[in-house]
């Protein structure tokens, strides 16, 4: 070709092929970013619901996807995908250091990225198939071009033939650049649905402290909500692009660089009217697939702020989600939010996968940008470093993936055919991990008869809650142990035996439902809303319900009632249960003084009514509400100082005469 033709033909080009590089780049799809917008409500057509649930909830890993289930959900644009249980064997992500310091670290992350796709490695093969295919058939084309040039300045079949090979030639570059797009998109889907569910069902298996042997600290009181819901987030869905945007761009510039060095050839005639009229219609498509993109990323981001805002209730309210034993329906509910999310993104990745063909295939004659674009972004380091970014977000990751499902979830333990509500504290001490060197219980001997009515008192951080919760087993004693009913409360299945406890805490937590919903919550059988009524009344929350809009139906949550109000919903929620044993962790504390009538008449009844009698703990400030009791444990440092009926404590004239002395002064 002459070297005059070749410069004119590159002069022509170049400016136009680099504004449609530009372009490009500017309308990859935009991340999905977490944020703050209230959830939307969608039509029921654009809300798919979960499908099948990882972990211990549902099967992870059991179910995987072939060739024809994805073309069947391709063409009706449904998400799907298999999910894939990590071996036992499988290195952690963070271990030996910082992901930038260690070039085994990033492999050892990428190893465990791959492990999360390798249930459907056939949508990466294809999508790296599709790459390498592409990137030769662009690779090809200049020389192809060339060919036909030359073959035109004698006319005949050659140039015709040459003609249709090079229309031909364009149409694989774009199909392959189509399928690479949706393969890759696919993948990085995945990616980030299995990884927030596998990371979300392990967060839900910690205990509260059992970690601390391991870790050296307490799980939930050491890792903040903000910061567990940042790694459900932002972390995830940066460690998703490392299949999805970084490898890929670096394959496929790479590819295209290497091979465009070796096959460039300058083109020999103007092709200034072509790339004008390439501009024109890919500016078209591109304002058209903007604004489909502009109104899938807010569907998006609604969605994935909806999907935070489930994972930081059930996280801030962990205790309650685990008393009532209700992780199995929350992680259902944060999947359905993910399969939303995953359903939006999979339109949005095949609207790209669309525009992707298209551009590549009007793209043809701007092949040489391609040189510039694979080595500049490669010199540059961009790709690298958002790689390295990636590695060093998945290092929290996976090492709290990695902590292994708490012993006490599993259902190995004893079953007993009537639990009678014994329960004896046998030399029990415990400390806080975070503090081992201070005792908060010292050798701790108590017994509590079943149907007795037991109240708990003392000043603050005397070691009253913790009383009950060993017994809940959110914590486990540093040494002795507990019975209940002569069996180690360690052998007991302990789903089964919070089944058969109702627990008030000192702050109750409603969730955003209907108050039917609320005082049906964690109920391990079906109730009907007579029974709902009937916990209500004995709550005294019957009247103030009714009084509402709409009822039982009313949707409120923690903002919307007052203190009392919530308090008489969650004593509801723990007599509908109708436990063996009922735990009351200062629950009178926000009770203004009617209420507080009112539910001391309901402890009274468990005292005097022998139909309501079942094991009551009482933990309590306010010693009005515990007169009824049948015996009144006194605390102070973490020790038994005093025990007997309120009468009985009175004429002793110790701490219990004191604390009671001092409530009387103040009342006055």
């Amino acid at each position: 070709m002459p070297p005059p033709a070749a410069l004119l033909i590159a002069a022509a080009t170049g400016p136009a092929a680099m504004s449609l590089s530009v372009a490009a780049a500017a309308h990859r799809p935009p991340s999905l970013r977490a944020t703050r917008r209230p959830p939307r409500r969608l039509r029921p057509t654009r809300i798919r619901a979960a499908a099948a649930i990882g972990g211990e909830f549902g099967g992870l890993g059991q179910r995987r996807v072939d060739a024809g289930e994805f073309i069947e959900r391709l063409r009706n644009v449904l998400p799907g995908g298999s999910w894939w249980r990590l071996e036992d064997g499988e290195e952690a992500g963070g271990g030996g250091g910082r992901a930038e310091a260690s070039g085994a670290t990033a492999a050892s992350a990428l190893r465990r990225m791959w492990a999360l796709v390798a249930a459907d490695r056939w949508v990466v093969f294809v999508g790296f198939s599709s790459l390498v295919g592409a990137a030769l058939a662009e690779i090809a084309i200049p020389h192809l071009l060339a060919a036909s040039i030359f073959s035109a300045q004698n006319g005949g079949a050659v140039f015709y033939r040459n003609a249709k090979l090079l229309v031909v030639l364009c149409l694989i570059s774009g199909v392959f650049s189509g399928v690479r797009s949706c393969c890759f998109g696919v993948a990085n889907m995945i990616l980030v649905k299995r990884m927030r569910e596998m990371l979300f069902d392990s967060i839900l298996s910690q205990l509260l402290t059992v970690f601390y042997l391991m870790l050296g600290y307490c799980f939930f009181d050491e890792e903040t909500v903000g910061d567990l819901t940042s790694r459900l987030g932002s972390d995830c869905q940066q460690v998703s692009r490392v299949i999805g945007n970084d490898l890929n761009l670096i394959a496929r510039n790479l590819l295209q660089g290497v091979g465009a060095l070796i096959y460039l050839l300058v083109l020999s005639w103007p092709l200034g009217t072509c790339t004008m009229l390439i501009c024109a219609t890919l500016s078209t498509i591109m304002l058209v697939h903007g604004r489909y993109q502009k109104m899938a990323a807010k569907f998006a981001q609604e969605f994935t702020a909806s999907a935070n805002n489930v994972a930081q209730e059930v996280i801030t309210l962990v205790r309650t989600v685990r008393v009532y034993g209700t992780e199995k329906q929350e992680f259902k509910r944060y999947a359905k939010w993910l399969d939303n999310l995953y359903d939006v993104s999979f339109r949005q990745t095949m609207a790209y996968g669309g525009w992707s063909l298209s551009l590549n295939y009007l793209y043809h004659s701007t092949q040489v940008i391609a040189v510039l674009i694979g080595g500049i972004s490669i010199m540059s380091g961009n790709n690298w470093s958002s790689l390295m970014q990636s590695v060093g977000a998945s290092e929290k990751v996976f090492r709290l993936m990695d902590l292994l499902p708490s012993r006490q979830l599993s259902s190995k333990g004893l079953r007993l055919q009537k639990l009678e509500g014994r329960i004896q504290y046998a030399d029990v001490a415990f400390s806080y991990p975070s503090r081992p060197t201070v005792p908060i219980l010292g050798k701790l001997n108590l017994t509590l008869h079943p149907n007795e009515v037991i109240a708990i008192v003392g000043l603050s951080g005397s070691g009253k809650s913790t009383v009950v919760n060993l017994l809940l087993r959110v914590y486990e004693p540093t040494n002795g142990r507990i019975l209940v009913d002569d069996v180690p409360l360690s052998e007991l299945d302990i789903r089964w035996f919070r089944e058969r406890i109702g627990f008030v805490g000192q702050e109750p937590r409603l969730f955003r439902m209907d108050i039917s919903s609320n005082i049906k919550y964690g109920c391990p059988r079906e109730v009907s809303q007579e029974e709902v009524e009937w916990a209500a009344k004995q709550a005294y929350a019957h009247d103030f319900i009714m009084s509402l809009p709409d009822g039982y139906n009313t949707i409120v949550d923690d903002a919307l009632l007052s203190g009392g109000q919530k308090q008489r919903v969650a004593i509801a929620r723990a007599l509908l249960r109708k436990p063996a044993i009922l735990v009351l962790d200062e629950a009178t504390s926000a009770l203004d003084a009617e209420s507080e009538h009112y539910v001391k008449s309901v402890i009274t009844k468990f005292s005097t009514d022998p139909k309501a009698r079942r094991t009551v703990i009482i933990i309590a400030h306010r010693l009005s509400t515990i007169q009824a009791a049948d015996r009144i444990i006194v605390m102070e440092s973490g020790n038994i100082v005093e025990d007997g009926k309120h009468s009985e404590l009175i004429k002793l004239d110790g701490l219990y005469s004191r604390l009671a002395r001092r409530q009387n002064d103040a009342l006055e």
